[in-house]
């Protein structure tokens, strides 16, 4: 009882014990009900306004956001608070009427989740994104189909950051239906003073028409998937864009300049593992446990607005879904009979409800769902492995499908697969030759334009992978083809991974549960002493070793990642491109480097070394330990939550003493790795962390066990990567650490 993780853990095996129940149709109650978002905050409300029957009361608004409903903040908006009542009553009727008049939609839209805002690219000056809405089709008008507008003022811009900045607040958050604490705006543009909004001789304005992309349909009806395209031709400076749907609500995001490097946040993990509680995570003020780190970023983005916001893995855990009631005999099976288990209509109805019902809920709640209608997305998928077993293909088959639908406004069956210039919706999509090998689609990587001298490559290591193989050489040849057309301007190139491929490596305990001989195995697979929980469910396997094995430094993996890291070496030397590698999954913070081979005393200086590659590890790390390896965390797609930890004796070492996980790791990460020295490369880890978040020195200076995430800018020809780690747990406020990788500075050379 006095294990500090024993609560949540009981009440992860409480929620798993689920009785399945059907209702009066007779078909089974999903566990995560799902209702059209609510009709006060459909499309645009006061700021004032509240739900009529509010749920439980939350707690008192954080004390950063009052700067937006203060008097005297205007930018972009007008409110009762900003339009004094002796001026309202020097203007006409109408012009009151118009001064504090509600944007409503019109025609009415019902909105299960959205807007959802996505960037691809830049070609040709035109920035190139789009925005996603789901509508519930009984209660919306489609005549005429919904319209989204938008509109931009180049002469603007600057006077308006000017101004902002001098106001102590930059731009609108953007107002969202899941946040009851944002501002009416008007077109995110500047007002003259009677709440019109002022347009300079450049202002433009454009009106896309939503395209139909996908229907969702259940028991309770229809919704509908629109997407609208949107294009930008960049000026010479930053601009605010502000996007209507229908007349609604309106909401602000920005695109830099044409000749600007962009200001990105990255960020991973961004959930809750089974058997932790989240109201541990919330500080005084916030709502939910997830709240304060992404309040943070969103605090960060109002002071400098951020261009993209990209998701590193796991932007959604879809744990939950083992407790669907059509699973649960599946999931009370032993794992041969659970191999062979047939996939019913029942189950595969279940498994999509889950997705859309889980997707809906999370993605149009908190402070996330303000950034991600107002920053512009880019995301790709966690890796895992999966099996060949009908219902676990269809579960990670789904979990592809709604990750491209949600998170990347991508049906194949509607934008096809061919990613020539010209063919596809999204111009940066890499997309593989053929199926993977246990999902149904083919690989979807995205090369995206981050600036004139930046560009991201969001490598897809799910579609193809198996437990030998990350990518294909198919998908490789195909991406290196690709990057073999990046304009000569480019200097860096960010490879985002997912899984950090510069690590401490944990070979002893991979050996140790691969061995036939583990009592631990034999005895978790005969449930014995209340080790049950030490092999997953479904493979019989050592639970920590399927982490073990998604990591590029697994025995399974190694030889792909020598090669892989080889090529990027030849790549850069010929290209003269700095490559830098991104990663989440493991839930801390830490920074890998590549570099070559030391000769002597000789070093060769970072900024000539082509080899010299930095691996920034950044992820949320809600599940309340530091890492993804010692956790009770696992892969979000395919498998269940466990009811307690992947080993009983390790949960209670990491439970008492967390801090011993940090050493461990931390002690690893020093150590000597001579798996790549024939290709004359090093590698080590990064002493980032030198100082607590308070300033005091700090003994682990390798990994950092707190929640996080990281900012890049462009500064002097480098790339800044700050990495925001949370203060103290739950307050809203993080520390940075930075780390930049320098120009390249040595000469082309094609050998």
């Amino acid at each position: 009882m006095d294990n500090p993780g024993w609560h949540a853990s009981r009440r992860a095996q409480r929620e798993s014990e689920y009785v399945p129940h059907r209702g009066a149709d007779g078909n089974y109650l999903p566990v995560e009900g799902l209702a059209p978002m609510d009709e006060n905050f459909i499309g645009g409300f006061h700021p004032n306004l509240r739900p009529s029957t509010p749920s439980t009361p939350g707690p008192p608004l954080p004390p950063k956001d009052a700067v937006y409903t203060q008097p005297g903040y205007h930018f972009g908006q007008t409110t009762k608070s900003s339009i004094t009542s002796s001026h309202l009553t020097t203007m006409s009727a109408v012009e009151r009427s118009e001064a504090l008049r509600i944007p409503r939609m019109n025609p009415h839209l019902q909105f299960m989740v959205g807007p959802l805002l996505r960037y691809d690219t830049v070609e040709n000056g035109v920035w190139h994104g789009a925005v996603m809405i789901v509508t519930a089709d009984s209660g919306s008008i489609y005549e005429p189909h919904p319209m989204l507008s938008f509109e931009w003022d180049a002469d603007k811009s600057e006077i308006m950051k000017r101004a902002h900045k001098q106001n102590g607040a930059s731009f609108d958050l953007g107002p969202h239906p899941a946040d009851s604490h944002s501002t009416n705006t008007l077109n995110g543009l500047p007002t003259n003073g009677n709440g019109k909004a002022t347009r300079g001789p450049n202002a433009r304005s454009e009106q896309v028409p939503g395209h139909e992309i996908w229907v969702y349909a259940s028991n309770s009806g229809t919704s509908t998937f629109w997407r609208f395209a949107i294009e930008i031709p960049l000026g010479p400076t930053e601009m605010a864009i502000s996007y209507t749907i229908n007349n609604g609500q309106p909401i602000v995001f920005y695109v830099p300049g044409l000749n600007q490097n962009m200001r990105w946040a990255t960020y991973s993990c961004n959930g809750f593992s089974a058997g932790v509680n989240p109201d541990d995570f919330r500080g005084p003020g916030f709502n939910t446990g997830y709240d304060p780190v992404w309040m943070d970023l969103l605090a960060k983005h109002a002071e400098e607005p951020f261009h993209a916001l990209v998701g590193g893995g796991d932007q959604i855990y879809c744990d939950g879904l083992t407790r669907e009631p059509e699973l649960q005999d599946w999931i009370q099976s032993k794992p041969d009979d659970r191999k062979r288990y047939p996939l019913t209509d029942e189950i595969t109805s279940a498994i999509d409800r889950f997705y859309f019902n889980h997707y809906c809920s999370q993605w149009r709640s908190g402070a996330f769902a303000r950034a991600n209608s107002s920053i512009p997305m880019m995301n790709m998928a966690d890796p895992e492995d999966l099996q060949m077993a009908p219902i676990f293909r269809a579960i990670g088959s789904r979990g592809y499908f709604f990750f491209l639908l949600f998170q990347c406004f991508i049906n194949d069956d509607i934008d096809g697969v061919d990613d020539r210039p010209g063919k596809h919706s999204n111009r940066s999509a890499i997309i593989g030759v053929g199926d993977g090998p246990y999902i149904p689609f083919p690989s979807h990587s995205f090369l995206g334009y981050m600036g004139p001298q930046t560009y991201i490559l969001m490598l897809d290591c799910r579609a193809e992978r198996k437990k030998e193989q990350v990518c294909s050489q198919t998908e490789y040849q195909k991406v290196f083809e690709r990057l073999s057309q990046l304009p000569s301007s480019v200097e860096h190139l960010c490879v985002q991974i997912g899984i950090p491929i510069a690590y401490p490596r944990l070979v002893f305990l991979e050996t140790a549960l691969e061995s036939k001989f583990n009592p631990f195995v034999a005895l978790g697979k005969a449930g014995s002493f209340g080790l049950s929980g030490f092999v997953n469910k479904f493979n019989a396997e050592a639970e920590l070793l399927d982490d073990l094995n998604d990591h590029w430094t697994s025995r399974s993996h190694k030889k792909e990642r020598n090669w892989f890291i080889e090529q990027l070496q030849k790549f850069a030397k010929i290209h003269r491109i700095r490559i830098t590698f991104l990663s989440g999954d493991v839930h801390c913070a830490a920074v890998g480097v590549f570099k070559t081979l030391k000769v002597g005393k000789v070093e060769i200086p970072p900024a000539d070394d082509h080899r010299y590659m930095i691996n920034v590890v950044t992820s949320q790390c809600f599940t309340g330990h530091c890492t993804k390896l010692y956790s009770s965390r696992i892969g979000a797609i395919v498998n269940t939550p466990p009811y307690v930890s992947s080993s009983s004796l390790l949960h209670m070492f990491i439970d008492r003493r967390p801090n011993a996980v940090i050493s461990m790791v931390s002690s690893l990460a020093g150590n000597k790795h001579r798996t790549i020295h024939h290709i004359n490369t090093d590698e080590t880890m990064i002493p980032v962390f030198t100082t607590e978040t308070n300033g005091k020195p700090r003994k682990q200076k390798f990994i950092m066990g707190r929640r996080n995430w990281c900012q890049v800018d462009w500064k002097d020809g480098e790339w800044v990567f700050e990495i925001r780690v949370e203060k103290e747990k739950g307050v809203g406020q993080t520390v940075g650490y930075t780390v930049r990788t320098p120009p390249p500075k040595w000469t082309a050379s094609p050998s």
